[in-house]
């Protein structure tokens, strides 16, 4: 079980766990479309430094471990979340979405889009009837606004939402964050060509441009002494929205599940970056807490989700319709 008296007074929960690759010693980062990959240097205390990656980034891992939830093939969530709220969207010919999948959550265009949920939603908060994207008079009730959301999408209270279409002081804070970085790195530089069996020069289609003719290219991996993945659960703030126990304790359990499943499941970040977990999960804070396994976790998953149905909607996924803006052209 879990012991939440070791957590009661303590303001964050610290975890690293101590990550290899799966095969080799090579693995591809994470990337940035104007930057590449995050390299830096960490000073070593003695005048030196320490190169640096990152591997996996807060946002990135964030939507990681909202994925751990979701079975793909039944497209639903895990049988061990059962009765957990979300949202599900009906997008017509664009297909489905939840507020799982989207990058926003629950500020989603696709979920606020539907006018009467976005109704529902601000006579919750209570907020005007319509807004405009400006703030709101009057202070800024954060339990109120964690309470509804709560209700209807609590991976929102963990992960953090901005419900800048709203008003715009209208956000939670990622209660649960997490990243992955590589110490002492070293630079694995590579190549290949892409092969054009029919005709090498490419002059037939038109050249390289047009995806004709070989085409070399370059390609840099990394090799580290050491990846970890750290996670933090800012318990202080949790307890600040003053949901009560049991929704805190439900919050609690999900958010270590989801970081255990994560590193059961969760590690084949990218094609060339499957990595697992070398030496097991460590509580750097507070001191003498034990994260307990899955099948622990679940078995407290599931009399917190039903101790907390009254708090959820009702049923627990809320089905909202977006429908797309047409365009529309004037005749000439």
């Amino acid at each position: 079980m879990i012991d939440f008296k070791k957590l009661s007074d303590a303001p964050r929960l610290l975890l690293e766990a101590r990550l290899t690759p799966a095969q080799g010693a090579r693995f591809q980062p994470t990337g940035f479309p104007d930057l590449g990959a995050a390299q830096y240097d960490r000073p070593d205390g003695k005048g030196g430094v320490v190169p640096m990656l990152l591997v996996e980034s807060a946002q990135s891992m964030a939507n990681r471990l909202e994925a751990v939830c979701w079975d793909e093939a039944k497209n639903d969530l895990v049988p061990s979340l059962s009765g957990l709220p979300y949202i599900r969207v009906d997008a017509g010919d664009l297909g489905e979405t939840t507020s799982m999948h989207e990058f926003h959550r629950l500020n989603s265009p696709y979920i606020l889009g539907d006018g009467g949920f976005q109704a529902m939603f601000r006579k919750e908060l209570k907020l005007p009837e319509k807004g405009d994207e400006e703030d709101v008079p009057g202070a800024l009730d954060l339990r109120r606004l964690a309470q509804v959301v709560f209700k209807y999408d609590p991976g929102s209270v963990l992960h953090g939402v901005f419900l800048e279409k709203l008003a715009g002081r209208l956000r939670l804070q990622r209660l649960l964050s997490a990243f992955i970085e590589a110490e002492d790195v070293r630079t694995v530089e590579s190549g290949g060509v892409k092969f054009d069996h029919l005709d090498p020069t490419g002059k037939v289609g038109g050249g390289p441009e047009k995806g004709f003719g070989h085409v070399p290219h370059h390609r840099v991996e990394y090799a580290a002494a050491r990846i970890t993945a750290f996670f933090n659960l800012d318990l202080a703030s949790l307890r600040g929205y003053g949901l009560g126990v049991v929704p805190e304790k439900l919050l609690i359990s999900l958010a270590l599940w989801k970081v255990r499943h994560f590193l059961d499941t969760g590690l084949r970040l990218r094609t060339a970056c499957d990595l697992q977990v070398q030496e097991d999960l460590v509580v750097t804070r507070p001191e003498g807490f034990v994260v307990p396994l899955v099948p622990e976790l679940e078995r407290e998953l599931k009399t917190f989700l039903a101790e907390c149905s009254l708090q959820f909607a009702k049923p627990p996924v809320t089905r909202v319709k977006f429908e797309a803006k047409k365009n529309s052209k004037k005749n000439k």
